[in-house]
């Protein structure tokens, strides 16, 4: 099962690591990383350090993913395990407008690049979506669940053929009502890849992770190609 998730707009600062474009997952967008690099100015780019990806991104989805709580509460810095996060690697992608999907231990440095953005007459999303078609055939016939806003998701379509799940989320109030709201839009998905990650494997199917994510207080609905995550936390 894979999980593709878009970046935050907040990042952190700092890094240890050394960015190196030739070390990101998915080599074969290496020509496309660098035509976009090239249009974006990549003399702000190398020479910064980098961080996993995975920490770099710090987004309220992916403080959902570490499991973070309320600043001043014990867990408001909670962090993925090591187990956890090798569990994530290979299995958890994020879809960056720079970098095209990266994987969650890519070192990648602070930019800021909105996905809708022209870049110096250069189409970022046929420029990713070409170079990604060709991409999704490696991930087999694993379920794939698009967690990605739409912005993202038109980066890089997924094919039909392949057969991804996109992914809905509903906050249930007392009286049944549903509604969506952003905020634990993202929260939500964060916890539906959180709930995936807490375990020795990663689940093999959509029923299986639903078991995972009722844990978490979510409960999955499935109709075709389309998961409702439906969260009962108070508006």
């Amino acid at each position: 099962m894979y999980f593709l998730l878009p970046p935050s707009e907040t990042k952190a600062t700092g890094g240890s690591q050394s960015f190196a474009l030739e070390q990101l997952s998915f080599p074969d967008l290496i020509e496309a990383r660098k035509a976009v690099l090239g249009a974006y100015g990549s003399s702000e780019i190398y020479g910064v350090p980098g961080m996993a990806a995975i920490d770099r991104y710090t987004g309220t989805l992916f403080s959902a993913v570490h499991g973070r709580g309320l600043k001043g509460t014990s867990t408001a810095n909670n962090s993925l395990t090591e187990a956890e996060r090798a569990l994530a690697h290979g299995a958890v992608f994020i879809q960056s407008a720079l970098f095209g999907l990266v994987g969650v231990n890519d070192a990648l440095p602070v930019y800021k690049l909105n996905p809708s953005r022209k870049l110096n007459g250069l189409d970022l999303k046929k420029t990713w979506a070409d170079a990604h078609l060709s991409l999704w055939s490696a991930f087999g016939s694993a379920p794939i669940l698009d967690l990605r806003s739409k912005a993202y998701a038109e980066l890089a379509p997924i094919p039909a053929e392949v057969g991804a799940y996109s992914v809905v989320v509903f906050v249930e109030k007392d009286n049944g009502v549903r509604e969506q709201l952003n905020h634990f839009n993202k929260k939500a998905k964060g916890q539906l890849v959180r709930s995936a990650l807490i375990g020795q494997e990663i689940p093999k199917t959509i029923d299986e992770l639903a078991e995972r994510a009722s844990l978490a207080g979510l409960k999955l609905e499935v109709s075709d190609r389309v998961i409702t995550v439906v969260t009962r936390q108070a508006t």
